[in-house]
C-alpha cells in the first residue's frame, strides 16, 4: 500500500472510531453525572447471602390473584426491603448539603435498564403495600419505562434504591449510589449451593445481597442490622 493509500485509510479508520463513538449528553450525559456524584461519596459495601428456598415455597402457595402479575423473588425483596427500611429509618434518608433528612415513607426506586441507559422509576410508600401489589407495580413500572411512557414525576422522590441483576446471572455486584440516596442495594442471581446447617451438608436456593452505603449518613454496624433485617424477612416469608 502506498503512503497515500495508507494515509486514506488511517483517517477512515479514525472518522469510523469518531461516528461510533456514544457522546455524554442526553440520558446517558444526566446517568453520568448522577454516577459521578454517587461515586465522590465515602460508600462502604456489605454483602450476606440469603436463602430463598421458604420464599420460593411461599410464592408457589400464592399464586397471583386474576389479572395481575405473578409475585416474583424481586417483589418479595421489595417488600423486605421496604419493611426493613420502616424498622430503620437512618437508612431511609437523604444527604443534602450536609443534612441527614430521614424520610418518613418509604419511596423505592427501581433500576430498569433500557437500551439508551438505566432508569429509575419510584414505588411510592413501598411499606404500605403487599408483594402482589409491589409486583403489579413493578410490572408496570418497567413497561412504562421502557415505552417511554412514564411522565417525569415518576422518577422523582425516591428515597432508596433497589437493583437487580439477578437475571444475568451474576454472582454479586457493588452498584452505586443514587445521590442524594444515602444507601442502594443489589440483588444477584439465586442459585442451588451446598450449604451445611447443624453440620450437616444441603442443597438450597441462594442469593446474594449487596448493600452499599454513604458513610457520612449511617456506620457500618446499624447497616448490618438493616442488611440483616432484610435477610430476616426474606427467610421467613411469611413475615412479608
Amino acid at each position: 500500500m502506498s503512503t497515500a493509500a495508507a494515509t486514506v485509510a488511517a483517517e477512515a479508520g479514525v472518522a469510523n472510531a469518531s461516528a461510533s463513538g456514544i457522546p455524554l449528553k442526553g440520558l446517558r450525559g444526566a446517568i453520568a453525572r448522577n454516577m459521578a456524584v454517587g461515586w465522590q461519596a465515602p460508600r462502604v459495601a456489605m454483602g450476606v447471602d440469603v436463602d430463598v428456598s421458604a420464599c420460593q415455597a411461599w410464592l408457589r402457595a400464592h399464586p397471583m390473584a386474576e389479572g395481575g402479575a405473578k409475585p416474583t423473588i424481586t417483589a418479595c425483596v421489595l417488600r423486605a426491603t421496604a419493611l426493613a427500611l420502616a424498622g430503620h429509618p437512618r437508612m431511609n434518608a437523604l444527604l443534602k448539603d450536609n443534612v441527614i433528612e430521614c424520610q418518613g415513607a418509604v419511596n423505592l426506586g427501581l433500576a430498569v435498564a433500557l437500551d439508551e441507559g438505566l432508569m429509575v422509576p419510584v414505588i411510592r410508600d413501598a411499606e404500605t403495600k403487599p408483594v402482589a401489589q409491589l409486583a403489579q407495580e413493578t410490572r408496570e413500572l418497567a413497561a412504562g419505562a421502557r415505552a417511554g411512557q412514564l411522565s417525569p414525576k415518576a422518577y422523582q422522590g425516591a428515597t432508596f434504591t433497589v437493583t437487580n441483576l439477578g437475571m444475568t446471572g451474576i454472582d454479586w455486584f457493588t452498584p452505586v449510589l443514587n445521590a442524594p440516596q444515602v444507601g442502594i442495594l443489589g440483588v444477584s442471581s439465586v442459585r442451588e449451593r451446598a450449604v451445611v446447617r447443624d453440620g450437616k451438608l444441603g442443597i438450597a436456593a441462594m442469593t446474594t445481597l449487596t448493600l452499599v452505603f454513604d458513610h457520612r449518613a449511617i456506620d457500618g454496624y446499624p447497616a448490618a442490622q438493616f442488611l440483616q433485617a432484610v435477610k430476616a424477612h426474606l427467610e421467613a416469608p411469611d413475615s412479608l
